[in-house]
């Protein structure tokens, strides 16, 4: 009997020396008070050992969470559990809660959500972010304001293709407030370069105050004059009670992009 106590405190110190090793800090922490579970017969050593597994991971997916959320430029954490559905009795929520699915990720395709001011298409496209940051999806988001300038920044220092090289490799890109302010002159140009970077490459949401027929105002191609969306995006729309979808009927959508990137 003395053997076996004596013995104890030396596998526990090979245990605590493997995990530093392993930089496993939450199990370390533990380890001591789960070895006293176990020796007062509460777990078995299975059990155990999936205690001190299920605390590491946890830590460890908590951090890569938090990291990749700044990374992503998430302006706020949002939810879908946080959202009132209530106040938007024309959404479909069974088809938003679908979008946490990230099948929409999988096959590269664009999501619009429209509607005023207050209406919710921010939160919305914030908690998908979310929903794909904690999916190990890499994500970023930005306003088409800040998106564009940055663009037009690069593009004065010769390093518009690196930008959007980098700007590409993102699973999922949101911009947010399209419409919002005016674009800086070519700015729509530089936004189609980089829509056309990512053509069935890596899906976007985009959120608009404004329907298709007002984006003319500021955003036109330089060849053509006209929006270079055309036929790009299907448009669920996010709307007070008594406006309507744009995509088609009063039923929003969502499908896969049918834009040709060809000028």
């Amino acid at each position: 009997m003395s053997g076996h106590v004596e013995s104890v405190p030396s596998v526990v110190d090979r245990i605590k020396h493997t995990m530093v090793g392993l930089k496993m800090p939450r199990a370390i922490e533990i380890l001591d008070a789960t070895v006293r579970r176990l020796e007062r017969g509460e777990l078995t050593a299975l059990e155990a050992i999936d205690a001190l597994l299920a605390e590491e991971f946890t830590l460890r997916e908590n951090r890569r969470v938090k990291t990749a959320l700044v990374m992503a430029r998430l302006s706020s954490i949002k939810t879908l559990a946080g959202f009132e559905f209530s106040f938007q009795p024309s959404l479909d929520k069974n088809r938003i809660m679908a979008l946490a699915e990230l099948k929409f990720i999988d096959r590269a395709e664009v999501l619009h959500f429209v509607g005023p001011p207050g209406t919710g298409k921010s939160h919305l496209s914030l908690a998908l972010g979310v929903e794909a940051v904690k999916a190990g999806r890499s994500v970023y988001f930005t306003t088409l304001a800040d998106l564009i300038g940055a663009l037009a920044k690069a593009e004065r220092e010769g390093a518009l293709r690196e930008k959007i090289r980098f700007l590409r490799r993102f699973a999922l890109l949101i911009v947010d407030e399209i419409g919002y302010l005016p674009v800086i002159p070519g700015g729509g140009n530089l936004f189609f370069q980089l829509v056309n970077a990512r053509y069935e490459k890596g899906a976007m949401i985009l959120t608009s105050n404004r329907g298709f027929a007002e984006w003319a105002r500021f955003l036109v191609t330089p060849w053509s004059q006209r929006p270079f969306w055309t036929g790009f995006f299907t448009t669920p729309s996010l709307s007070r009670s008594r406006v309507r979808a744009i995509a088609s009927g009063n039923t929003p959508t969502f499908c896969p992009s049918t834009f040709d990137p060809s000028p």
